[in-house]
């Protein structure tokens, strides 16, 4: 009997030190507040926002913003006003020269057989030659890719040299199709010029198959001027259409004429704006977008989103009455497009200045759905940012993985900084890519306005947890 008491007794006072319930009770309030306060930041974006308003603004009233053009310092002035009248603590102008290409006249373009002309749908590529006053007319050599372009060599010369690969439809993350056929648009006018090509022309980036050309940056790198070529996009309609009639008509010819140059270098700006941090002043997380955009369309999910987005951060932090322990900056970059003058300004500045950047995070995929984020950083932040799933799920937020950042935050990368890339889903991101399609009328303002919340819900947690 003694025993059992014993035992009784000896139970008792176990179960009673408790010696892991305070611990799961600590951790439980922390989610509890973090998820109350995150909770707090939707219901904000989602009845007081103002991103789908200055989205307006930016592309309905200034439009494409090609770096260099008075449509980009437009949008300059813009971004300074919109954070002035915000209330951030700290706005200013970060002064960068960046390229000044001009599209000129819209290009010309048909392919003729038995005296028959199909026209088609073209752009120039941005950083292009023109095409002499007349245009260019030659046979065309269909390529699937860079290497067999090169493996053709002298077979090209005197040719126009078509690059029709096409995005890879079974890859469902489709930034991976993307990265899988640029080349041809970056490099293909650089690999083929020494043959003596006369022009070269590409397949529009993107699955759809519509009549709308895709632009986008193209390179002579340190190729020789003499061996600089024109090159061109094409619809995703129109290579289909020539590459059935080339499989018919190998010696058609195909006609492009366009009149864009490239100027000297131009001014222009990064605009900043901060909140200062009450524990860490001279400690940053960034968050961004680029501000420039091509020019055929408005710029509406490249990257005018990203850019409302961003400001929307600030703006939400300040409206739901957080005061960051870190200083909390937003940048709207400059010259992302052709050239990433901006984020390598950015940069050289912050090294120079001493900075000790934490955390950043860009937004440049498009304004649809909210799936997550993608991030660089060290193991033990590896593990931190993966336990906040359980907050941000609710959201949609459950893509939470290492993979890339971004183009204008990469030059911030070092041993320490985490850079993250706000993901939405990209399933239609490259119906618009570059094109003339991509206007204010793509955006749903509810998924814009739930990417602002999620955006801003990172920021406050990395402000939160990390040191």
């Amino acid at each position: 009997m003694k025993y059992h008491l014993l035992v009784i007794s000896l139970l008792i006072i176990l179960f009673s030190c408790k010696q892991v319930e305070p611990i799961k009770n600590i951790d439980s309030a922390i989610n509890k507040k973090d998820s109350t306060t995150i909770k707090q930041i939707f219901n904000l974006a989602l009845t007081q926002g103002e991103c789908y308003k200055r989205l307006d603004e930016l592309t309905n009233g200034i439009g494409g913003r090609l770096s260099g053009s008075p449509q980009a310092q437009q949008a300059v002035e813009w971004g300074e006003k919109v954070m002035k009248e915000a209330g951030f603590d700290k706005v200013w102008l970060q002064p960068i020269m960046v390229p000044h290409w001009v599209r000129g006249k819209k290009e010309e373009a048909y392919f003729t057989i038995n005296n028959k002309k199909y026209n088609v749908p073209i752009c120039a590529l941005g950083g292009s030659i023109p095409t002499p006053k007349n245009g260019i007319e030659a046979e065309v050599i269909e390529v699937k890719s860079l290497n067999e372009a090169e493996q053709m060599g002298e077979k090209l010369r005197d040719k126009i040299v078509f690059f029709n690969g096409a995005f890879d439809d079974t890859i469902l993350r489709t930034f991976k199709a993307y990265g899988g056929c640029v080349g041809m648009r970056v490099n293909g006018a650089k690999t083929t010029g020494k043959f003596g090509v006369k022009g070269v022309i590409v397949r529009s980036m993107t699955h759809s198959i519509d009549d709308y050309p895709h632009t986008g940056v193209m390179s002579y790198n340190d190729v020789e001027e003499k061996y600089w070529v024109p090159g061109a996009a094409i619809s995703t309609k129109a290579a289909n259409a020539l590459s059935i009639a080339l499989k018919n008509n190998p010696s058609l010819k195909f006609y492009f004429k366009q009149s864009c140059k490239t100027l000297p270098d131009a001014p222009s700006f990064n605009v900043i704006g901060e909140i200062i941090g009450s524990k860490f002043p001279n400690k940053f997380i960034t968050v961004g977008g680029h501000l420039d955009s091509w020019d055929l369309g408005d710029g509406a999910h490249d990257d005018g989103t990203g850019i409302v987005q961003s400001i929307e951060v600030l703006r939400l932090l300040k409206l739901n009455n957080i005061k960051p322990k870190h200083t909390i900056r937003v940048v709207l970059f400059m010259n992302e497009e052709n050239g990433l003058r901006g984020g390598k300004k950015y940069a050289e500045e912050a090294k120079k200045n001493n900075e000790i950047h934490v955390a950043a995070l860009e937004s440049d995929a498009g304004g649809h759905t909210p799936r997550g984020f993608s991030f660089q950083a060290t193991n033990e932040n590896k593990e931190l940012f993966l336990s906040w799933k359980p907050l941000l799920a609710p959201y949609g937020l459950r893509d939470i993985a290492p993979g890339g950042s971004g183009a204008d935050i990469y030059p911030l990368k070092n041993e320490t900084i985490s850079l993250f890339g706000y993901r939405p889903d990209s399933q239609r991101y490259f119906d618009y890519h570059h094109a003339a399609t991509d206007t204010f009328d793509k955006v749903n303002k509810r998924e814009l306005e739930l990417g602002a919340a999620s955006m801003t819900s990172l920021v406050y947690l990395l402000d939160n947890y990390l040191d």
